[in-house]
């Protein structure tokens, strides 16, 4: 396919007064079938709101079932959220209370909170600079005797590397937990994320790739994880459900988080699992072509994925090279979004620079698992992480809720970013001008 030829009488950068080459506007998103709006306008209607479990609910076991089958047969317990998938994940798995779990710095914070609302410690390994991921290099040493399990997250819809990390659990009894929020369907070496794990956590919430209103699901291959996660999370722990073992009565009470799902969530769980398959060939189909658009570009560079690997494509990430553009990244961006297309670092900065975990010299509202941390002697301030620490300057992820034939903002996307690269040289001048502080993101 031929690069993005510019028009020279349109290539001055909108930033410095030129014309824009046009908003990027994505299809409505989320969408919901006339058949998913009509289930939950019934369900309105006969005022069947609450989801107590299976048994009490028909819609909660039939969304249950479709997602168990989507993953291999696997035990599914749906949820409120995505953190309460984790939360009761961690829980079924009973790692609490000091325990420690090897996991990522770099991603949205509900993979960290769910640790530590369990009393867990989290322990911060670097990530491969290229993806985000976190690296099984780093894993093994940062393994101590406190260590219970490691926490991968399938950020942006990428497949963290799931074969290593499966093999790195067993060979030290821990278990293996996966973060698929953001990568429903993705594929690690040909394998389903949620389908390698002890237990995972997706996120269905209004903005994900399986998009409900609010919603989440723990899916783990071990029958007692996922009963004693319903104990977590889920009224009086599912008991009178077929199947309770009759052991974990006596533990039964209302002691609970409030991670239900209701029947209307349920329904729109059951009814986008049915379009997804069909939607991630669209988010696929439009990465491949933004990927072959930019081939030539020069400051910015796709990931490059394994055999077998298959992203879900939530967002698109790809790293910028300052050095070789002579301009930050906040001002690469900012030039992109005047042209019309909003991208952006969507970490902010390494968790573990975050004040609420520094017990040390926390000044603020006070936090449960700030205890936990003092306790232990955990110090995060001030850890090297390089990798973590470039992307959070270098990286620029953009939004990519694509999911309908038609490639007219793929186009525009790639026209935007090479427009931006082809005056380069005009954009050094005004950041030197203006100085890196003005495009800072804030």
């Amino acid at each position: 396919m031929n690069a993005t030829v510019l028009n020279p009488t349109t290539s001055k950068l909108a930033l410095l007064g030129g014309t824009p080459v046009g908003k990027i506007v994505p299809p409505a998103y989320p969408q919901f079938s006339e058949r998913a709006v009509e289930r939950v306008a019934a369900l309105l209607r006969a005022g069947k709101v609450i989801g107590l479990s299976r048994t009490h609910s028909p819609e909660v076991a039939e969304a249950e079932a479709a997602l168990s089958a989507y993953h291999g047969g696997r035990q599914v317990l749906a949820t409120s959220s995505g953190h309460g998938a984790l939360v009761s994940a961690l829980a079924g798995l009973e790692i609490c209370c000091g325990d420690e779990v090897i996991t990522t710095p770099y991603t949205w914070g509900a993979s960290i909170s769910c640790i530590l609302h369990q009393t867990a410690i989290p322990i911060f390994v670097d990530v491969k600079r290229d993806t985000g991921l976190i690296d099984p290099d780093k894993i093994e040493a940062a393994i101590t005797p406190r260590t219970k399990a490691i926490l991968a997250v399938h950020l942006f819809g990428q497949p963290a590397d799931l074969k290593r990390l499966r093999a790195i659990a067993d060979k030290h009894h821990l278990a293996l937990i996966e973060d698929g929020s953001q990568a429903h369907g993705c594929e690690s070496g040909g394998l389903r994320a949620g389908t390698v794990g002890d237990a995972s956590g997706f996120s269905c919430m209004g903005g994900k790739v399986l998009a409900t209103t609010e919603a989440g699901y723990m899916v783990t291959p071990h029958d007692r994880v996922y009963w004693k996660g319903a104990m977590a999370g889920q009224h009086m722990g599912r008991w009178g459900d077929p199947g309770f073992p009759d052991d974990l009565r006596p533990s039964v009470d209302s002691l609970i988080h409030t991670f239900r799902v209701t029947p209307v969530n349920a329904v729109l769980l059951t009814e986008q699992l049915g379009l997804l398959d069909g939607r991630l060939a669209y988010r696929r189909q439009h990465a491949d072509l933004l990927r072959r658009k930019l081939a030539t570009a020069r400051f910015v560079r796709f990931p490059n994925y394994g055999p077998g690997d298959k992203p879900s494509y939530h967002m698109v990430t790809m790293t910028f090279d300052p050095e070789a553009a002579g301009v930050t990244r906040d001002t690469f961006a900012a030039a992109l979004k005047a042209e019309g297309m909003h991208a952006y670092g969507y970490v902010p900065s390494p968790v573990p620079d975050w004040v609420r975990l520094h017990w040390q010299d926390y000044t603020g509202p006070r936090a449960p698992w700030l205890a936990t941390l003092e306790r232990a002697g955990i110090d995060y301030r001030g850890m090297a992480l390089p990798n973590c620490r470039w992307r959070v300057d270098n990286a620029i992820e953009a939004h990519f809720d694509f999911i309908e034939a038609g490639d007219e903002m793929i186009h525009r996307m790639a026209e935007i970013i090479l427009k931006v690269e082809s005056e380069i040289g005009a954009l050094r001048d005004h950041e030197r001008a203006a100085g890196p502080a003005a495009f800072a993101r804030r």
